[in-house]
């Protein structure tokens, strides 16, 4: 590919988008820079402070256990209060409590607010995801999602590379900067993004057909939970990258570093690929696209089995990468097509809690099969859920209502508009 080919190519990607997007995108990126409890939480117990590794696990849990708990409540404060004020108390809550976690040298204290950090930093989710189906057109929200999720992985892996070299002078300086930099994520959201919660009128655009939403509401949506139950058995495969992948390497005799360098594939791929990618699933069969990932994603990490070096181990994290990048911005625009305009909050804060229980989930189910029956055991169960998966996608998307277009002449451009005002009008 030529350079000027190159350029158009990266033009076409990010062209588009509203300005609004892109200072969200640019508070996504600085919030996983400062990705330092995530990422290191269990070599601080272990390491640090000299905790056993079951002590460490139970405060992993405790930190997934929280984030279960505000999924919900998170999307219920998006659609009342507004996406803006939601993201702002997550943030800031996340920053005080991160800073705090940092000071805390008892082990009831520290399980105490390792269960804050995770409430407080999962609950912006449910407010960014439904701003960003708020600001972008219908036809762009797969490239948005994308290029969002490109952000998380990069400022990802950037963070870890940094925050390694943090943690050797200090881990306390690591938990001090990751409160920082979430503190100027929430001055980014403040000074820049404008609230974006569709207002009701009372009028046409409210949707006739469209009654109040509340949680039950949600959860009495066949389809949507039908693809809340699919990304949970999609997202119990994904875990294993950092549950049973490491667990399995170790049993089989490959190093900490070993892991480490396979693993590197799956950021590096993303990185490069996801924008490309992107680009090319944008307009096809959403239905399709997630049969295909599934199956990626199941038999990728069921060709572990078959792995004997760090090579082989490298080409399996490569397929279930790719299914990683198809399946996250494909599914986040299933699950905005099928959420009501002003339910976006509760649909979304519903939508995450099928990743925060697979968090919960993932680390026993692994370590129960592994024990008792053997890691390759484990990586056929993925296949068969990632068969499942794939059989759910065809049953739940088969006679999907295509998403009416647009009919409506746009608003001023300096005003905010709701990019689905017109869909649900019509």
């Amino acid at each position: 590919m030529s350079v000027a080919s190159l350029r158009r190519a990266t033009r076409e990607s990010v062209s588009g988008l509203p300005r609004e997007f892109w200072w969200l995108w640019a508070s996504t990126l600085v919030n996983r820079l400062g990705a330092f409890v995530a990422t290191f939480m269990a070599l601080y117990l272990t390491v640090d402070r000299g905790y056993s590794a079951s002590y460490a696990g139970l405060v992993a849990a405790l930190h997934g256990l929280g984030g279960v708990v505000s999924s919900v409540g998170a999307g219920v404060l998006t659609d009342r209060l507004g996406r803006r004020p939601t993201m702002l108390i997550a943030q800031v809550s996340t920053a005080l409590s991160v800073a705090l976690l940092g000071f805390m040298t008892e082990p009831l204290s520290i399980a105490a607010v390792a269960f804050l950090v995770g409430m407080a930093s999962n609950a912006s989710r449910p407010a960014v995801q439904a701003m960003m189906a708020d600001i972008v057109r219908p036809e762009d929200r797969v490239r948005a999602f994308a290029l969002n999720y490109w952000a998380i992985n990069l400022g990802f892996a950037l963070s870890s590379v940094g925050a390694g070299f943090v943690a050797e002078y200090s881990y306390l300086a690591g938990f001090l900067g990751e409160a920082v930099l979430t503190l100027i994520c929430a001055v980014l959201v403040f000074l820049k993004l404008p609230e974006s919660r569709p207002a009701r009128t009372g009028g046409a655009d409210d949707g006739p057909d469209e009654p109040p939403v509340g949680l039950g509401t949600v959860l009495k949506d066949g389809r949507f939970m039908g693809v809340v139950g699919l990304s949970f058995l999609i997202s119990l495969i994904f875990m294993q990258a950092h549950v049973g992948l490491p667990v399995a390497m170790g049993h089989a005799g490959f190093s900490s570093s070993d892991f480490g360098l396979a693993m590197a594939v799956n950021g590096l791929l993303i990185v490069a690929l996801q924008i490309p990618v992107t680009r090319f699933i944008e307009h096809r069969d959403p239905q399709k696209l997630l049969i295909i990932s599934a199956l990626l994603a199941g038999y990728g990490f069921g060709l572990t089995a078959f792995a004997g070096s760090v090579a082989v181990y490298a080409l399996t994290v490569v397929v279930w990468t790719l299914a990683e990048i198809v399946n996250a911005p494909t599914q986040m625009g299933l699950v905005v097509r099928l959420s009501p305009l002003h339910g976006r909050g509760r649909y979304q804060g519903v939508y995450s809690l099928s990743w925060a229980v697979a968090a919960l989930a993932a680390p026993l189910l692994a370590g129960t099969v592994i024990d008792r029956f053997g890691a390759d055991w484990l990586w056929a169960g993925c296949a068969a859920l990632g068969s499942l998966a794939a059989l759910g996608y065809w049953l739940l998307m088969r006679g999907l209502p295509e998403p009416v277009a647009p009919v409506r002449p746009p608003r001023e451009p300096q005003e905010p508009a709701d990019a689905d005002a017109v869909e649900r009008a019509a």
